[in-house]
This record gives structure tokens, C-alpha cells and sequence, in this order.
């Protein structure tokens, strides 16, 4: 890997780490557009797996006390079903046609995010298996397990305080199938040395700042760099075929 492409790597893990740690959620959405034009769209998405794994665990060491097990037990279940699924899926597009659904995943995934949408179906016990599956379908294809939950966070009219825990705890499981299902990434030693600084200085600079910014501009934050990298990677697919 070339010295800029290392420190490439190196900035999208820091600043995936740092908005995780601030709003519970955002790894995938702001990394994954930029892992997947860094290592391609494979190495990219089973690369994402790891690293926002491991966000999300550190994360819940500090708040396991607070997750709803009782409720994560049918997202994490459902899950686990659609996590090969999704895994097949990512292995048979073709790598253009499989950028263009990633971006496009990615930017409508965080445009309803913006917009706070409500749905019905997103309620209840239905509603938890409803997105548990599509999360471990989109997080084992395309990285991007979180957004389904958090529609159903809103739906549940969960607080930011009761939805960051069990988020992390979704986050580490769900990665965990992903990964089972995928495989590790086949990255230099170099490549994960750049990781793990970016994501202890991503996860550092995450914790000292929580708490400083306000939970609705850490969000538009995130939100807003989902749909700009989302963009581009579409963009880059499409002009590949």
C-alpha cells in the first residue's frame, strides 16, 4: 500500500471511530463509501466488519449495564438468518454493479435517517424482526447493519441514551456474523497497524468530545457525510460499467 493510501485508510477508520463513540452509530455509514473505492468493495465491506466490530465492543465495555437483551434478542436472531444471505448476495454482483448498490444504500439509508421517518411495520415484535433481518442482510453485503436498527430506535421512541448501548451491542454481534459468513480481509501487516492507530485515535478523540457536541449536529454530521460518500461511490460504479 502507497504512503497516501495508508494514511487514507488511516483518516476513514479515525473518523468512523470518532463519530461511533459520539452518536452510537456512523462507522459504516461515513467508512464504508471510501474503504470500498480504498480496498474494493469486498475487502472494503469484510474490512468494515472488522473495525466497526471493534469499535462497538469497546464501546459497550462501558455501557453493557444498559442493554435491553430482552429486546435485542429478535433483532440478533433475525439477524443471523439473513447474514448468508447477504454474504451471497456481495459475491456473485459484479464490482461495479455491487458500488452502485452501496452507494445507493448508503445515501437513501442515511437520507431517511435524516428525515425521522415513522413506519408502522418498524413496531413491536414484527418490527424488531423486521430490522434485525435487513440489518444482517445489509451489513454482511454491504457493511451497513446499523440504519435498520435505528429506524426501529425511532419507531421504539428509544432516547439517545437507551439507543447507544443496545446499538453497540447489535453493532458487535451482527459483525461477528458478518464475518463468520465472509471472512477476514486479507490486509498487510502495514494496512492494519494504519487501522488500529486511526481507530484508538478515533475512539480517544470520540470519548474526550462526547458529551461537548450536541447529539443533533454530531448526527447531520454523520448523516451529511453518508450521503456525500454515498454519492461518489455510486458515481464511481456507475462510470465503471
Amino acid at each position: 500500500m502507497s504512503g497516501a493510501a495508508g494514511l487514507l485508510l488511516g483518516g476513514v477508520v479515525l473518523l468512523g471511530a470518532f463519530v461511533q463513540w459520539l452518536t452510537g452509530m456512523g462507522f459504516a455509514l461515513v467508512a464504508v463509501p471510501a474503504l470500498v473505492l480504498v480496498l474494493g468493495p469486498v475487502d472494503g465491506v469484510s474490512f468494515s466488519n472488522c473495525a466497526a466490530g471493534v469499535v462497538c465492543l469497546l464501546g459497550l465495555s462501558r455501557g453493557w449495564r444498559q442493554v435491553r437483551l430482552r429486546a435485542m434478542v429478535p433483532l440478533v436472531i433475525a439477524a443471523a438468518c439473513t447474514a448468508p444471505l447477504g454474504a451471497w448476495f456481495s459475491r456473485v454482483l459484479p464490482e461495479p454493479v455491487l458500488l452502485m448498490v452501496m452507494g445507493g444504500l448508503v445515501t437513501v439509508t442515511a437520507a431517511l435517517l435524516m428525515s425521522g421517518l415513522r413506519v408502522r411495520a418498524l413496531k413491536g415484535l414484527a418490527g424488531a424482526l423486521t430490522a434485525g433481518a435487513a440489518g444482517g442482510f445489509m451489513n454482511t453485503a454491504a457493511g451497513l447493519g446499523g440504519p435498520p436498527v435505528s429506524l426501529y430506535a425511532v419507531n421504539a421512541n428509544w432516547t439517545i441514551r437507551e439507543f447507544v448501548p443496545n446499538a453497540l451491542f447489535y453493532g458487535t454481534i451482527v459483525n461477528v456474523f458478518s464475518l463468520v459468513t465472509r471472512g477476514v480481509p486479507p490486509l498487510a501487516a502495514d494496512e492494519w497497524l494504519v487501522a488500529a492507530a486511526g481507530l484508538i485515535l478515533g475512539a480517544g478523540l470520540g470519548a474526550l468530545l462526547a458529551g461537548r457536541i450536541p447529539d443533533r449536529v454530531a448526527r447531520l454530521l454523520v448523516l451529511s457525510l453518508a450521503i456525500a460518500g454515498g454519492i461518489v461511490t455510486a458515481i464511481k460504479g456507475l462510470l465503471a460499467i
